[in-house]
């Protein structure tokens, strides 16, 4: 009983929770992993077979990597190695694009069809196969996913929500990217849903 104390005493201390800001993020992170876990052990269920649960839940969070222009994808990796290498998150991002990325050529090379098990794969695959003009969201999410992972790393190095210099600095930037890439979305998802139903405009 004392022990618990002890360790719920020294959970309280730490600076992931007494600090509001550096709270938040370790909120995120938590909420972030226990999505993930809960949507592998659905995923793998449903199909019955670990192996392609683990993979559509892979490709599912480097949806969320690329097609997103918040970086709540890459905190499942960015957050734990900024808190034992001190690495700042917009370094660690980068690892994480690069992560996505080789899954997906692994599995557009040797297990395509798992793209077709989840609306969201397939609509992924939908912007991976047509470069031009789909591959513009990746390229706003990326500039949106960097801009917040940089919010992100200013988020740990404070105490206070109100020292937030670099976000009120870039927050404009960030809510147009933001708009840019929900008239993107908009756009995208239509073309998608014209091909889901087999709608042929003239």
């Amino acid at each position: 009983m004392n022990l618990f104390k002890k360790i719920k005493s020294n959970i309280r201390k730490s600076e992931n929770f007494a600090h509001e800001t550096k709270r938040s993020v370790t909120i995120k992170f938590i909420s972030v992993i226990l999505i993930f876990v809960f949507y592998f052990f659905f995923v793998s269920i449903r199909y019955n077979h670990w192996g392609d649960g683990f993979i559509i839940t892979l490709l599912t969070w480097s949806f969320f990597v690329f097609c997103t222009p918040i970086a709540d994808a890459g905190v499942l990796i960015d957050f734990p190695i900024r808190l034992i290498t001190k690495i700042r998150m917009i370094y660690s991002e980068i690892l994480v694009w690069i992560t996505a990325l080789s899954i997906n050529i692994y599995s557009l090379t040797f297990m395509p069809q798992l793209y077709e098990k989840t609306i969201v794969l397939r609509l992924f695959n939908h912007i991976l196969l047509q470069p031009f003009p789909f591959w513009s969201i990746i390229l706003i999410s990326g500039l949106g996913t960097f801009l917040s992972i940089h919010f992100g790393d200013e988020l740990l190095d404070i105490s206070k929500h109100r020292e937030r210099k670099k976000y009120i600095l870039h927050e404009k930037k960030h809510k147009w990217i933001l708009i840019i890439f929900i008239i993107v979305s908009i756009l995208i998802l239509y073309d998608f849903l014209l091909k889901e139903f087999g709608i042929h405009i003239v």
